[in-house]
């Protein structure tokens, strides 16, 4: 029986993640249908877990001595601790989830992990924390990348003025830093969180956005280095609405040259009820 609850509950957990919205902290909704499909399969797996157990109330199963040689009753001979151990696996998930908030990231995580525009190296590349630049090269062969982004070009070619909302914020991000030359001199804006980092002058600091490809695995910041016309005393993770003329400039602490917003007016904002942002395509 107590195989059955924890089957329940784990169908419930699912059921909660998206009645309350939570589901966006861990996965890009495009991939929503596969929470859908777990939750579908668990619940069908909850219904055959209970038959068995009121079948073998029942005494209709051969739990005991069905007269064929064999002892099909495993569960009872495995030692107590053993049981105890394998069911405390499915209960800690379950107890996490269910009692603990859900933490969203903020810019703590950043100054944890180090802020640098270079990716941080890690054996596995599909794992890579990035940061400022939106790179989803990893997951394309090389001609079909170009083909992506050539296609996300022509989005924003034309225009005088963009503004990236939360549904194009990573695309148009990745655009920009693949193609900077294509929105010099254009207006942007779009919202974020302030983060100071190695700033040059106190006129700068980052504006950012943490961003999921495809999990929170997967998860980076971006954005980019944005200017005002004077001296900004900002506060770390205060949301705020930029808008600027798009230039570049040579970034000593990261040593490249880097996309530069620079301001011509501002405001704070309230934080999003879902901070993050998703790659679209």
């Amino acid at each position: 029986m107590f195989r059955t609850f924890i089957l329940m509950f784990f169908t419930f957990f699912f059921f909660q993640l998206h009645a309350s919205g939570n589901l966006t902290k861990y996965i890009n909704m495009k991939y929503a249908y596969l929470s859908y499909i777990g939750m579908f399969l668990l619940a069908v797996l909850t219904a055959v877990q209970f038959y068995q157990y009121i079948k073998g109330q029942d005494g209709s199963d051969c739990g005991h001595d069905c007269g064929c040689g064999h002892d099909h009753d495993h569960e009872k001979h495995k030692p107590f601790f053993k049981r105890m151990f394998i069911y405390l696996v499915f209960l800690f998930p379950l107890f996490t989830g269910l009692f603990l908030p859900v933490a969203t990231l903020d810019s703590t995580i950043v100054k944890s992990k180090g802020f640098s525009f270079k990716a941080i190296d890690t054996p596995d590349h599909y794992a890579q924390t990035q940061y400022l630049r939106p790179d989803t090269s990893i997951y394309y062969g090389q001609e079909d990348y170009d083909e992506l982004m050539e296609k996300a070009l022509k989005d924003y070619k034309g225009k005088k003025q963009i503004s990236f909302t939360d549904h194009d914020f990573l695309k148009g991000m990745e655009t920009i830093y693949n193609y900077p030359g294509e929105f010099l001199g254009k207006t942007i804006d779009f919202n974020g969180f302030a983060f100071k980092g190695e700033s040059i002058n106190k006129r700068q600091l980052f504006v950012l956005r943490f961003g999921i490809i495809h999990c929170i695995a997967d998860s980076g910041v971006y954005g980019m280095l944005v200017e005002f016309p004077d001296d900004i005393k900002a506060k770390n993770d205060q949301w705020i609405h930029v808008k600027g003329t798009l230039s570049s400039e040579y970034y000593q602490p990261f040593k490249s040259v880097i996309p530069v917003l620079k301001v011509k007016s501002w405001s704070n904002i309230k934080k999003p009820k879902d901070p993050y942002v998703y790659r679209t395509y």
